[in-house]
């Protein structure tokens, strides 16, 4: 009998074993989704929106560790009988503050149906920041820097790297992609929604794949406009940007030429070309009023981008061949509009980390050899910097996971949006991303903006019945891009060459979000 009583409290003990082990044990994260949500009207600009400071873990391997807080913002859906939940939003980058961006979309159908939410990622702005320092400059900002420049470009890179490694605290190394997608999922989980849609530009298509292939259960729809090469996580991608600026260049060119009687560039896509570099040598041996070789550059690879602003690239081209200064006609800075960038004393240190999450060549000669072919052939818009080290080749942190490899699986198809001539995210990422995603395809032909929708006509409309009403655009479809300008009549004489505006180049580049820096 004690041998029975025995066998039978044993097989109870192992059956009460068996429970407690099959049983899920309690998820580390149940602390950061139960936190309450106290929604308030943003600051500033923005008090058309609601925000709110959320929380969420430094290192999800320990999620009971430091915390980091997270800013997240809120636009209702207007039509709230037609509501289908909330639509996570990114403006691209890495580094861009997102809380803006539902008053973005505000006056979008997207806004009819959803609750459009945007947030600052971590490291960024109201979310808990990464700030680095910028580092005095040690080389000079030349287009086609000589052979004896290179190695201050790598000292400058390697300042600026120990820089954003000094200023970075304990949390540089946790500032990843993978880490940003885990912080969308625990504000999905806070906000009580059961799954997300997402649209996301540039760096966002990239944040939104990753968000994807981590959490396929919790995505619906998806758009991505202007992707990320999937392959090209993140040296080959700041690489590529150059040929794409190269390629505008090109076909600016080739337009130019066949309308000589109006610019008298040349006849065709490589006398103008040689126009271009005729001019570029003469800047180089004589500046013209600001105008520099390097300067030109720079303005021949912004104007060519943009085809509405074709002709007051070649008016500005026309008139440094002839030794005039374009910013001295009817006293504007017109073609100076192309060239200028700004310089912040402080600037997100996310850019100079969130690319290092993948490996990149530490081999110096690597970046010295791909510098010296860079200079000759994509000089314009500073393709050298492309190619030039950045504070990545000298990444003094072990990112704690390799990069996440994207794949769609189980959740349903989604829409990509690629410009041809887009220079920050190159076409060729449009088919890859759609491809690997499987993914369909909205291609704008013959078109340099980067960031499409909410701006082109035929991509709103595709965007917005797909995310509106679920109904997917053909699998390869494609778009208009902004149409080139009309040419000059030619005058008497066989040619005018008009005067560059400085108003249409101001007003584009700042509806193309150009001074804003999406990217």
């Amino acid at each position: 009998m004690r041998r029975f009583l025995a066998f039978v409290v044993g097989v109870l003990v192992l059956a009460v074993a068996g429970v407690t082990a099959s049983a899920d044990p309690p998820d580390p994260l149940a602390v950061y989704y139960a936190q309450p949500v106290r929604w308030a009207p943003c600051a500033g600009e923005l008090a058309e929106l609601e925000c709110a400071t959320l929380v969420a873990p430094l290192d999800y391997a320990n999620p009971s560790g430091e915390r980091i807080s997270l800013l997240v913002s809120r636009k209702r859906a207007v039509a709230e009988d037609r509501r289908r939940g909330v639509l996570f939003t990114n403006p691209g980058g890495p580094g861009s503050s997102g809380v803006g961006l539902p008053a973005f979309l505000a006056d979008t159908e997207l806004a009819q149906v959803y609750d459009l939410i945007g947030f600052d990622p971590r490291g960024v702005g109201g979310s808990t920041a990464l700030n680095c320092p910028s580092t005095p400059a040690i080389a000079e900002p030349e287009s086609r820097p000589a052979d004896s420049e290179f190695v201050k470009w790598a000292a400058e890179a390697r300042e600026a790297e120990e820089a954003c490694q000094r200023s970075g605290g304990g949390i540089r190394r946790h500032i990843s992609t993978a880490n940003t997608a885990r912080d969308m999922d625990v504000l999905r989980a806070v906000l009580a929604e059961p799954k997300i849609n997402y649209f996301g530009y540039s760096y966002g298509t990239y944040l939104g794949a990753v968000y994807g292939t981590l959490f396929p259960h919790r995505l619906d729809r998806s758009v991505l406009d202007s992707a990320v090469h999937p392959e090209w996580i993140w040296h080959q991608q700041f690489r590529q940007q150059a040929v794409a600026l190269r390629e505008d260049v090109e076909a600016w060119a080739a337009w130019a030429g066949g309308h000589d009687r109006a610019f008298g560039l040349g006849t065709s896509r490589d006398q103008v070309l040689a126009t271009i570099e005729d001019v570029a040598a003469k800047l180089h041996a004589t500046p013209v009023g600001d105008y520099s070789r390097s300067s030109f550059d720079g303005a021949v690879g912004v104007g060519a981008r943009y085809r509405p602003l074709w002709s007051e690239l070649a008016a500005v081209v026309a008139k440094l061949r002839s030794g005039e200064d374009p910013d001295q006609a009817d006293g504007a800075r017109a073609g100076r509009l192309l060239a200028e960038t700004g310089l912040a004393e402080l600037r997100s240190g996310v850019f100079d980390t969130v690319p290092c999450e993948a490996d990149w060549p530490t081999d110096l000669h690597v970046y010295y050899e791909d510098m010296r072919a860079f200079r000759d052939r994509y000089p314009y818009g500073f393709g050298v910097v492309r190619a030039a080290p950045m504070t990545c080749t000298f990444r003094s942190f072990t990112p704690p996971e390799p990069p996440v490899r994207i794949k769609r699986d189980r959740y349903p198809v989604g829409v990509v949006v690629q410009a041809e001539g887009d220079t920050q995210t190159q076409y060729a990422g449009g088919p890859a991303m759609a491809a690997r995603l499987g993914h369909n395809l909205v291609t704008v032909v013959d078109e340099g903006k980067h960031g499409l929708y909410h701006g082109n006509p035929c991509v709103d409309e595709k965007v917005n019945r797909y995310l509106v009403d679920g109904v997917l655009p053909g699998s390869s479809t494609r778009c208009a891009g902004d149409p080139r300008p009309e040419v000059p009549a030619a005058g008497e004489g066989g040619r005018t060459v008009p005067s560059p505006s400085p108003e249409r180049i101001r007003a584009y580049l700042d509806g193309r979000g150009l001074s804003a820096g999406r990217g």
